[in-house]
């Protein structure tokens, strides 16, 4: 990938000739957070960048993307193992990330779910912060257990477990008592 999301924001935001001041409006994000996203390329989770796509008339995906669509869009797992990661959410400063997602859609422009191998470390201490916007999500567990914190209900997931559910409902997924890996499969109406 060329450009970092965080890039990518930044030239359609100025495409569009809208300042940060007006960003932060229509997401309702302060400004030194949407400073952050564009030039540190930090995520704390894909709630700010779906409202963000959303205040620029976009899709998650169009941060993602940098080749023209294919169909039908073949990912095998050796290519995915050398892919770079295209986000990766910090949820504490300079710690290392806790999520870091491989697009498994990348290419297929025309999409309308964003489905993600994702690999997570556990944030000891961290207070899971719920998140929440329209849509569905779809988990099923890889590798290591998995923590669903879904309105005020708690899950554990092992490997093999799977998990559907409207991502409305304010929620976290977070890794726990180690590193785990899950296959994601996000779905935001237009």
């Amino acid at each position: 990938m060329d450009k970092k999301v965080g890039e990518r924001i930044r030239s359609f935001r100025e495409k569009q000739n809208l300042s940060l001041a007006d960003l932060s409006e229509r997401t309702g994000m302060d400004v030194a957070f949407l400073t952050a996203v564009e030039s540190e390329d930090r995520y704390p989770s894909l709630g700010p960048l779906l409202k963000i796509a959303r205040a620029l008339g976009l899709r998650l995906g169009t941060f993602l993307d940098d080749q023209v669509s294919r169909d039908p869009l073949i990912v095998r797992l050796a290519e995915r193992g050398g892919m770079t990661a295209e986000l990766s959410m910090h949820q504490n400063g300079d710690s290392p990330p806790s999520h870091t997602y491989h697009s498994l859609g990348r290419g297929k422009t025309d999409r309308h779910m964003e489905p993600f191998f994702i690999e997570m470390n556990p944030e000891p201490g961290a207070e899971a912060e719920l998140s929440s916007h329209e849509g569905e999500e779809f988990i099923v567990v890889v590798s290591g257990q998995l923590q669903l914190v879904f309105g005020r209900e708690k899950s554990i997931l092992g490997p093999g477990d799977s998990i559907y559910f409207n991502s409305v409902v304010p929620h976290n997924v977070s890794a726990v008592g180690g590193p785990a890996s899950i296959y994601a499969v996000l779905y935001f109406p237009e």
